[in-house]
């Protein structure tokens, strides 16, 4: 049967497949969900459409989905990060359509959208909140036979957050993305290997002895932070909110105004999730040679239209770098075309980590298509159960064992007549 698709080549598929079974082995918790929803069937008959990073990780959460009875549609959430490897095996091995090709142009990308929208689906998963967005702004028709969504990142959340405060909100969301099992570790220790990873591969720049900038000290700054640091960086933290500054000063780094670490940093790396962190005025100071890098989730963190025109020349001196040479000799590099450096210039998060965010995808995906009927059109929490549940499954795999409390010490912590 042919599967529509859109992809770049359909003979990369064993080159995928193999990379996909790869990441399989290092996602025991995903795994161990495979057979109960192949067995149970939570999911059968829906329709569901994904707006996602097309990767080994994402392949895997589909078949999850697939096993669990779900026709699923897949396509790109960032025009730089699809694996084109992963999405021929998902079309030739598991049936799975896709809409999605590396190095996509703006049109492309919002065809594929389209695409993965007329599948009409019941459940949307987001990566972002672009699908989310093109339902509402022009796919209104669409809207009544929808049960719910997931969103998996802070920016989508942000962003559907502010439809829900106006009333533009539709249909149910679950924030995936604020799971303690997905932004604890995904955002911290997934976003803080895997950016290095791909600033590291664009670069073979050396870390050590050079100063290194974060800038937004949320989770997967915090992340990134660490990894810096123990590469040997010299890190500087810059931050709007007075308490994630004061926490990264009692963390040990060095908290600077954003224009003081423009002058002296060799790397800089925005996570905010907000528009021009990096602007005009920080170009102008900035050292010869600064490495800019963007692990938010939109490139819009970069103010690079403005960089654009103070340029006098843009080249390529390495295929993730462009390098922009300023009138006074200045050279500003920057990574990916400001696109999520981990996943433009690297595979993005490792499997490990992925295997928690896309379990709790799974089961709020199982538990939208039991509940989602009866929920309002707001942003939901992922219900603590599940998040408990992925924490034990994941404990188990890796071998580690944990006390419970006693029924007396439940009883002491539900009560209050006992003191000292």
């Amino acid at each position: 049967m042919s599967v529509p698709a859109d992809i770049r080549d359909i003979t990369m598929a064993d080159a995928g497949r193999n990379r996909i079974e790869w990441a399989w082995a290092e996602m025991p918790v995903l795994l161990g969900l495979h057979e109960p929803f192949r067995a149970q069937q939570p999911l059968e008959g829906l329709r569901i459409s994904g707006c996602l990073h097309i990767t080994t990780e994402t392949a895997n959460l589909a078949r999850v989905l697939q096993a669990g009875g779900a026709q699923v549609v897949l396509c790109a959430s960032n025009p730089l990060s699809t694996q084109d490897d992963v999405a021929a095996a998902l079309v030739r091995d598991f049936a799975i359509p896709v809409h999605a090709i590396r190095g996509e142009d703006t049109e492309t990308y919002y065809r594929h959208i389209a695409a993965a929208l007329d599948h009409r689906p019941q459940i949307t998963l987001d990566d972002g909140a672009d699908l989310v967005s093109e339902l509402h702004k022009h796919r209104t028709e669409l809207l009544e036979g929808i049960v719910g969504g997931t969103e998996e990142t802070t920016t989508g959340v942000i962003r559907l957050r502010a439809m829900a405060r106006e009333g533009a909100l539709r249909y149910p969301i679950v924030a995936v993305n604020d799971a303690h099992t997905k932004h604890l570790f995904d955002n911290r220790y997934g976003t803080g290997q895997s950016a290095l990873d791909g600033i590291i591969r664009a670069t073979n720049i050396l870390l050590a002895g050079r100063t290194f900038t974060v800038v937004g000290y949320g989770w997967c700054g915090r992340g990134l932070a660490l990894r810096a640091r123990g590469h040997g960086a010299h890190v500087v933290v810059c931050e709007v909110e007075p308490l994630r500054a004061l926490e990264a000063v009692m963390d040990g780094y060095t908290v600077m105004p954003l224009m003081d670490a423009a002058a002296r940093s060799d790397f800089m790396v925005t996570v905010t999730g907000d528009k021009h962190a990096i602007d005009r005025a920080h170009f102008d100071v900035m050292k010869d040679g600064c490495v800019l890098a963007n692990a938010g989730h939109f490139n819009v963190e970069l103010n690079l239209e403005a960089l654009a025109e103070m340029a006098v020349e843009c080249t390529r001196p390495r295929p993730e770098v462009q390098e922009y040479r300023l009138a006074n000799g200045r050279r500003i590099r920057v990574l990916s075309e400001g696109r999520l450096v981990n996943l433009a210039a690297a595979e993005g998060h490792p499997a490990a980590v992925m295997d928690m965010s896309f379990a709790n995808q799974a089961l709020a995906v199982a538990w939208l298509a039991r509940d989602g009927r009866g929920l309002s059109p707001q942003v939901h929490p992922v219900p603590d159960e599940i998040d408990r549940e992925v924490a034990a499954l994941k404990l188990a795999a890796l071998g580690v064992h944990i006390d419970s409390l006693t029924d007396q010490q439940r009883e002491y912590l539900s009560s209050w007549g006992e003191g000292t």
